[in-house]
C-alpha cells in the first residue's frame, strides 16, 4: 500500500498551487491531510474512485483533516473522544481488516508557547493512549503533522530554536515518549542523515536555502517493521509551507 501524509496549509489554496498534480502522480491507497481550513461544502473536491472522510473543526478557516482512500474502512471515527480536544478537527481514525489508519494535526505550542501545558500535559498523553488503546485491537498507522521535531538532526538551527515551540524539551519528550511504547518513527527507521525537513518558513527565502524543520510523519506499530518497503519525504513538492511524506508497506 502507497501511504501519503500532507500539511496543506489550506486545501482550498493548495488545490490552486498543483496539489492535483501531485496527487494524480502519487497514485497513494490512502492520501491524509492536515490543516484543511475548509468545510467540503467550500471546497471542489471531486476525485473518481476515491471516498473522502473529513473532520472540520468548529472555527472557520481553520485546522481540520480529511482523508481521502481507495478502499472503503470497515468504520471511521473522528477525534478522541475527549470534549476539550474534540472542537479542532485534529484526528480522523480508519479501520481497516489488518491496522488501523490515524491522521492527526497535533497542536501548535504557539508563539511565546501558550499552548505548551495543553500540550505537554494534555494533548500528547491523551492522543499517545488513543492510539495505544487502538492498538490492543490492531496495529496502527498515524501520520501527520506532529509540531514537534524530534532530534537536533530533525532541524537545521537547534541550538536557537531551544525554547520555540516545535523544539522545547517537553514536546520532544513527547515523542520520545511515541518511540518509547514502541512506535517507529518510519522514515529514520531508513534514513539518519540530516537536512532532510517537511516545513520551512515563508520567511527568508528558506525553502531555498533548505532551513528546514522535519515535523510531518510516519509511525508504525513496531510489529508492522518488517512490513515496511520505503519512506519518503517529498521536498520538491510545492503548494504549502510543508511537503508531504509517504510509506510504502506491505499490508491490506
Amino acid at each position: 500500500m502507497n501511504l501519503v501524509s500532507w500539511n496543506v496549509n489550506g486545501i482550498r489554496a493548495c488545490l490552486k498551487k498543483g496539489f492535483m498534480d501531485f496527487f494524480n502522480e502519487i497514485d497513494a491507497d490512502i492520501f491524509c491531510i492536515q490543516e484543511t481550513k475548509a468545510t467540503p461544502e467550500q471546497v471542489e473536491l471531486e476525485i473518481p474512485g476515491y471516498t473522502q472522510y473529513w473532520n472540520s473543526a468548529e472555527k472557520k478557516g481553520y485546522s481540520g483533516t480529511l482523508v481521502l482512500v481507495k478502499d472503503t474502512p470497515i468504520t471511521v471515527k473522528n477525534d478522541l473522544g475527549i470534549e476539550k480536544h474534540d472542537s479542532e478537527g485534529r484526528v480522523i481514525a480508519l479501520e481497516y481488516p489488518k491496522f488501523y489508519l490515524v491522521t492527526v494535526y497535533t497542536p501548535n505550542s504557539k508563539r511565546d508557547l501558550l499552548r505548551l501545558e495543553y500540550r505537554e500535559k494534555e494533548w500528547d498523553i491523551d492522543f499517545l493512549n488513543y492510539v495505544i488503546e487502538l492498538e490492543k485491537t490492531k496495529p496502527v498507522i498515524f501520520c501527520g503533522d506532529l509540531n514537534v521535531a524530534h532530534k537536533e538532526i530533525d532541524l537545521k538551527n537547534p541550538k536557537s530554536n531551544k525554547r520555540n515551540a516545535g523544539f522545547t524539551i517537553e514536546e520532544r519528550q513527547g515523542f520520545d515518549n511515541i518511540v518509547n511504547h514502541g512506535f517507529i518513527d518510519t522514515f529514520r527507521h531508513f534514513n539518519n542523515e540530516g537536512d532532510n525537513y517537511t516545513w520551512w518558513s515563508y520567511m527568508g527565502q528558506s525553502r531555498d536555502r533548505n532551513v528546514g524543520w522535519r515535523i510531518d510523519y510516519f509511525c508504525i506499530s513496531d510489529i508492522l517493521s518488517s512490513n515496511l518497503k520505503v519512506a519518503s519525504i517529498h521536498p520538491q513538492i510545492m503548494g504549502s509551507d510543508h511537503c508531504p511524506v509517504s510509506i510504502e508497506i506491505d499490508i491490506k
